[in-house]
């Protein structure tokens, strides 16, 4: 006669209780699952309707830097820049002492994201016809013309390498040390010229002065 061996009761037990948590887990898993890319959808859909909102940029011409400002944030604009419009690469340090030329993008509906730059002159000063830009050209392998031009332009047009040597036009033998505040009277090599490494010389007098 066969015996039959009963397994124990604790045996049974276990198993049952390890069958049924493989289950809870397997299904907890695919529910985590399901929330995080619920939350990866929305935060999605939420940055394209960011990345879409667009406002009214009011026109700024005419008025001092510092308000013009404070305008374009009020409509909701924060990337915001600005530049010298005479071309001698001035900061604009102190901005209520300055006032906006022109602006881009020009007035009207644009995303919020939008980068604005104000092209400015000190208030005392005239706005020119053209907006000389906000950097200088690189000059490459051609010396450019810098007369009339900021030193300092004509030192950030030439490459970093180059010897600049900057004498005062005026045979006061005065150190040009705010080099945006001096205009080149002549240079050496002329303009046209082959650059290959060779050094520049300038000679300058201030803004207010003649060559």
């Amino acid at each position: 006669m066969r015996t039959r061996i009963a397994a124990p009761a604790f045996a049974v037990a276990a198993l049952l209780t390890l069958t049924a948590c493989e289950g809870t887990d397997t299904s907890s898993g695919s529910s985590k699952a399901g929330s995080s890319q619920d939350a990866n959808n929305t935060a999605a859909k939420s940055n394209d309707t960011a990345k879409t909102e667009t406002a009214n940029l009011p026109d700024m011409t005419g008025k001092g830097l510092q308000s013009a400002q404070d305008q374009a944030q009020e409509a909701g604009f924060y990337s915001l820049t600005s530049h010298d419009a005479l071309g001698r690469d001035r900061m604009q340090a102190f901005d209520r002492n300055w006032k906006v030329c022109s602006q881009t993008p020009k007035a009207g509906e644009h995303p919020t994201d939008t980068k604005v730059d104000f092209a400015t002159v000190k208030l005392e000063e005239s706005c020119p016809a053209k907006d000389a830009g906000a950097a200088p050209e690189s000059a490459g392998s051609t010396m450019p013309d810098f007369k009339g031009k900021a030193v300092k332009v004509a030192r950030q047009a030439l490459d970093s390498s180059t010897s600049i040597t900057v004498n005062d036009a005026s045979g006061q033998d005065r150190m040009v040390l705010m080099e945006s505040n001096w205009q080149v009277c002549t240079q050496e090599p002329t303009a046209g010229a082959k650059l290959d490494g060779q050094p520049v010389t300038l000679t300058a007098v201030k803004f207010e002065e003649s060559c």
